[in-house]
């Protein structure tokens, strides 16, 4: 089981990590005007995942 890496965060440690890489890829792809989009698409299912994952915790 995966934990928030902070109560008001639902990403865990390595979403995170994986996020902020993500990031730093897309700043170098934009800075050489290369297309971002498959990317920026991959930073937004890892965000909907942390997110779905912390409101069924939520419910319980």
């Amino acid at each position: 089981m995966t934990m928030a890496a902070t109560s008001k965060d639902p990403h865990n440690a390595r979403e995170i990590a994986r996020v902020v890489l993500l990031g730093a890829r897309i700043a170098r792809r934009e800075a050489r005007g290369k297309p971002v989009k498959r990317l920026n698409n991959e930073v937004d299912r890892i965000r909907e995942r942390a997110q779905a994952r912390e409101d069924a915790k939520r419910k319980k």
